[in-house]
């Protein structure tokens, strides 16, 4: 079975009649089969079918997965309606918030499909925290080096550089030198703490 696939209860499952009539309409607005659906989204047939008949309940790795397929966001796949929001963000309004020893700016709006921060990485803070969460990550060095680590490889990115990637990946982030790193950071995993998915667990927080 397919690891994004979990094995199938013998227990009662509560209906999501929210979710899936959701799914079921943004599935047919994608022109999309259900085996086509199904198979892109590394799900069999049945269980997609299970999904949008409120049967199962979507994992947040599922629905991003869905999201992508159909051209969608997560907060739509929950059906939510999201208040309008400016579409500028400027600096004055940027306040610092200070986590774990990282600096970060928010550069976007909340509660999107994406979240963006510019984000400061103080030398030797939280190099060793190996992070892995559901989502994608793109950041961008602004200023001074990175280092950057993704599965078994290690790359050094400096200004101009960039990189995206699965956060399924198991990854590290440091600064290389003393004057720490200046980033531009997008991630795409909706509603969660900032905290938890950029800077990752903190020393001293249970996991």
């Amino acid at each position: 079975m397919n690891p994004a696939e979990p094995e199938p209860s013998d227990g009662p499952v509560e209906a999501v009649p929210a979710v899936a009539p959701q799914l079921r309409a943004l599935r047919r607005h994608a022109a999309l089969t259900l085996e086509a659906a199904a198979r892109a989204a590394g799900l069999s047939p049945a269980h997609l079918s299970r999904l949008e008949t409120g049967q199962r309940q979507p994992s947040l790795p599922m629905l991003l997965a869905l999201a992508r397929i159909y051209g969608t966001t997560v907060s739509e796949l929950l059906g939510e309606t999201v208040a309008d929001r400016d579409a500028v963000v400027r600096a004055a309004e940027m306040e610092p918030t200070a986590a774990g020893g990282w600096t970060y700016w928010q550069a976007g709006a909340s509660g999107r499909g994406m979240q963006a921060l510019r984000v400061h990485v103080p030398y030797g803070s939280q190099g060793d925290i190996v992070r892995v969460h559901p989502g994608e990550e793109w950041l961008y060095v602004l200023r001074g080096r990175l280092r950057l680590r993704l599965g078994d490889a290690a790359h050094r990115l400096g200004p101009g550089d960039s990189a995206h990637f699965d956060s399924l990946t198991p990854h590290r982030i440091a600064a290389q030198d003393p004057g720490g790193v200046e980033l531009l950071f997008v991630h795409t995993l909706l509603q969660s703490p900032t905290v938890t998915l950029c800077l990752g667990p903190t020393p001293g927080d249970a996991p």
